[in-house]
């Protein structure tokens, strides 16, 4: 599950519709690259790492499926201690696609010597300042520290050799840094421009965007919700080419899309892993449908959003917000967002027939009104009448939901269990949930912001 497993194979959005599409109906661009810094050595790069003790001799050595080492306590190559290891030596081959300058790099803490086809380009220590984050070995800008000229297919050595900084200190014994890379720059507009040729001349335009590593991680937090690069400036351009343009979206959690009403349709694919392409093609084909529903409320920008009051002062961060977080804190605001939580749509439609609740479950009858097979993810609300108690509570929670699907004109029935919790509030007091009865809603809906059906329920 952690973001360092490398797959067995990957798919990639290009593979994936090359496989499901007729031979010669698919062109490729690059259109935008969402970095611009060196990255960990990945794609051409096949990689050792040779560790060894203060006097050269050589503990161990295995693998790497990239350029990165991140060693975190006993997670070493077989016998390699933290006492006895001096350095490691990341060393192999690269086989460039492009020709061109590349960029080489380092990122870490300590001593590096960096080697390419046969030269030193590097020899220098990045120094840990008094100031300095120890967590920078792993989350720490890349730095670039040399461009060298190679010839597509041509296969050069590289090593880079790292000597551990005695004085870096983590919680637990740890060998972080990387080796990085960067391919051939091209001028960004020229990238568009050859992007909106192929575009103009195709019946359909997929635009794959992406947040990357360096902006989004569960190891930091994060500036904006902007797409990083120029690929907001590739999807205008495209879609303003091309009216029949899909925009699929790689990212793990919301980002600003301002051009959301200029295209034909947006897929969300989140961080899919291997099969991802394949997965990608299957949905765009229409061979499978994209059945998701959002968890989050994505707004239309970071301003709108209801809770920004999240930065520590002083090392403590003060929940003022209470319960009113995500949707029931978008609720509370007024403000409407670019798509609501649980959103999403298919390739079918589906009428909401009748609703009938009981204090513990909700029954939902809904018919399929499309021409097609398709599944529904039913949401049931719970909203407390207005009260004057002392406890202020969301104006609606999500009491339960259920997946269900069915044929074109065929109509199904789905029993939903209410979420006791629903009903409940944190009494401070008590230091418990308290079951509060009275007047409810129960409302039946395809996302909070389309609510279907809405029955009373009076809760003794």
């Amino acid at each position: 599950g952690s973001a360092q497993v490398f797959p067995d194979h990957v798919v990639s959005p290009l593979d994936g519709l090359a496989a499901a599409l007729p031979e010669g109906a698919l062109t490729y661009a690059v259109g935008a690259d969402p970095s611009d810094e060196p990255a960990p050595a990945g794609q051409g790069f096949a990689l050792r790492a040779r560790c060894r003790d203060a006097a050269g001799n050589l503990l161990g050595e295995g693998s790497l499926p990239g350029g990165q080492v991140q060693w975190i306590g006993d997670d070493l190559p077989e016998g390699v201690t933290h006492e006895a290891l001096a350095s490691v030596e990341v060393v192999g081959t690269f086989t460039p696609r492009e020709t061109g300058e590349h960029s080489f790099g380092t990122r870490g803490l300590g001593a590096f010597v960096l080697t390419v086809a046969g030269g030193t380009v590097f020899d220098g220590v990045q120094a840990m300042g008094s100031e300095t984050d120890p967590f920078e070995a792993f989350f720490g800008s890349p730095v670039e520290r040399a461009r060298v000229p190679l010839t597509a297919g041509e296969t050069v050595e590289v090593s880079l050799l790292h000597t551990l900084d005695e004085e870096f200190a983590a919680p637990l014994p740890v060998v972080a840094f990387s080796l990085v890379h960067l391919g051939p720059r091209r001028d960004p507009d020229e990238l568009i421009a050859e992007a909106v040729e192929e575009a103009r001349a195709a019946d359909t335009a997929v635009v794959v965007v992406a947040t990357t590593e360096r902006v989004e991680s569960e190891g930091f937090d994060r500036t904006d919700l902007a797409l990083p690069g120029r690929q907001d400036d590739l999807v205008r351009a495209v879609a303003a080419a091309n009216p029949n343009t899909v925009v699929v979206v790689n990212a793990g959690s919301p980002v600003e899309m301002p051009w959301r009403e200029d295209v034909a349709a947006v897929l969300l694919t989140w961080f899919p892993g291997q099969e991802g392409g394949a997965a990608l093609a299957d949905v765009l084909t229409g061979a499978e449908e994209p059945g998701g529903r959002l968890p989050t409320t994505w707004p239309a920008v970071l301003a709108d959003a209801p809770v920004t009051d999240v930065v520590p002062v002083d090392g403590e961060l003060a929940y003022a917000e209470g319960p009113f977080i995500g949707y029931r804190a978008w609720d509370r605001s007024g403000r409407t967002p670019a798509y609501a939580f649980g959103h999403g749509l298919g390739y079918t439609t589906w009428s909401y027939d009748s609703l009938v609740a009981g204090p513990d479950t909700a029954t939902v009858r809904i018919t399929n009104t499309g021409d097609r097979p398709g599944r529904e993810t039913v949401q049931v609300y719970l909203a407390p009448a207005p009260s004057s108690g002392a406890v202020e509570r969301p104006a609606r929670v999500l009491a339960g939901f259920a997946s269900v699907a069915a044929g074109p004109g065929e109509t199904v029935e789905t029993a939903i269990a209410l979420s006791r919790r629903a009903f409940e509030v944190w009494d401070e007091e008590k230091d418990d949930w308290t079951f509060v009865p009275g007047a409810y809603e129960v409302r039946a809906a395809h996302s909070l912001d389309d609510v279907r059906l809405t029955v009373a329920l009076e809760i003794d």
